[in-house]
């Protein structure tokens, strides 16, 4: 197939990681690796575009060029990833319809809230209006599901579990002796926490973690806290960490995709609470390498982690109940291990990417053939 692949909400290879943009790439790997060809059609960002008016005129600039560049039947199919109130994709329904083919979208949001406020009701009629063009809609979220069906047919959703490589996060036993040995820890627990230090959510519950660790050891717990990532709240949590933190914390900057493993493999549990997180890819690659998770439970974390089974989610904001949660596997070894054993499995046998968009793309298959009739 011929695809132009348009990720709305922030281009492919963006400065700034974050899941969506592992999401979106990682689809736009597997269909290249598939054989398909994939175009990018544009670069132009779709967040709060309705109350950006200079970038109305990129807008019509992209629409003519997709017109020119794909009329004489470039492309098969139109592959948006991610749509919602505040980045509505403006750009694929109408090059799709200009083009004669199908509008898929990944990441298709629906939500009734955006309405009550002036600020994004544009946004929320502009979105619906997309969802309501796409041929198809694909969600790795169960409650973006659940909403999406208020809105669509059940047989224009498929839902996909969110994948990754289980072999790109597998736990290296040298690592962890190597990563270990750095940090000067011998058989105490390490607690490894990974985020972009953004103000915010992000930075919010770093605090959580660190605060939390200090009066775990302020309990008699003896562990070390590692924390992966940087960014503009990096100086505020190494004074926090100063201040309220355990008494080992170590700041290890932001660590490539890539090798995160490493350190995955040399800690003990993973803890970050995941206030307001779409689906926190850390909490599936850190269960690959075997570690149980601590998170809270909202938003979508229960789809990465399985409360007493792979991990243990405490009620939202509760954080003595996050407190207990980490100090109990602190103090059980034995826990650890069976949750850690549980995690590794799960993500192999749920949560193997090449697995489920292989049920993607042959509905996408099914979608190219059928042209753009409805």
């Amino acid at each position: 197939m011929k695809i132009c692949f348009y990720p709305a909400f922030k281009p492919l290879g963006h400065r700034l990681p974050s899941g969506d943009l592992v999401t979106a790439g990682g689809i736009f790997d597997y269909l290249r690796r598939r054989g398909h060809e994939l175009t990018v059609p544009s670069g132009l960002r779709c967040r709060w575009i309705y109350w950006r008016p200079w970038l109305w005129p990129l807008l019509a600039r992209d629409r003519r060029r997709v017109r020119r560049r794909f009329a004489a039947g470039g492309c098969d199919l139109w592959f948006s990833y991610h749509s919602y109130y505040k980045a509505p994709d403006l750009l694929g329904p109408g090059a799709a319809r200009a083009l004669g083919v199908p509008y898929v979208l990944f990441q298709g949001i629906f939500s009734t809230k955006p309405r009550r406020r002036w600020a994004s009701l544009p946004g929320y009629h502009l979105n619906r209006r997309v969802l309501l063009a796409a041929r198809h809609v694909f969600t790795n979220k169960r409650r973006d599901l659940h909403n999406l069906l208020r809105l669509l047919p059940a047989e224009r959703i498929t839902y996909v579990a969110p994948g990754l490589h289980p072999e790109e996060f597998a736990f290296c036993p040298e690592a962890r002796v190597e990563l270990r040995g750095q940090w000067g820890v011998g058989e105490e627990p390490v607690v490894l926490a990974v985020a972009m230090f953004r103000p915010g959510v992000k930075a919010d519950g770093l605090a959580w973690v660190i605060r939390t660790c200090g009066e775990l050891a302020g309990r008699g717990h003896r562990f070390t806290l590692v924390i992966a990532g940087d960014g503009k709240a990096r100086p505020a949590l190494e004074r926090l960490a100063a201040a309220e933190g355990p008494p080992t914390v170590r700041f290890v900057g932001q660590v490539p995709r890539g090798e995160l493993f490493r350190h995955y493999s040399a800690a003990d549990l993973f803890v970050f609470p995941g206030f307001q997180e779409a689906l926190g890819m850390v909490y599936l690659e850190a269960q690959s390498c075997g570690l149980p998770v601590v998170a809270c439970d909202n938003a979508g974390t229960p789809e990465a982690i399985r409360h007493g089974e792979t991990g243990l989610l405490a009620p939202l904001h509760d954080r003595g109940a996050f407190r207990d949660a980490v100090g109990r596997l602190l103090a059980d070894p034995v826990l650890r291990q069976r949750l850690g054993a549980n995690a590794r499995a799960r993500i192999r046998a749920v949560h193997d990417l090449d697995r489920n968009y292989a049920g993607m793309e042959a509905v996408l298959r099914r979608l190219a053939a059928g042209g753009s009739r409805p």
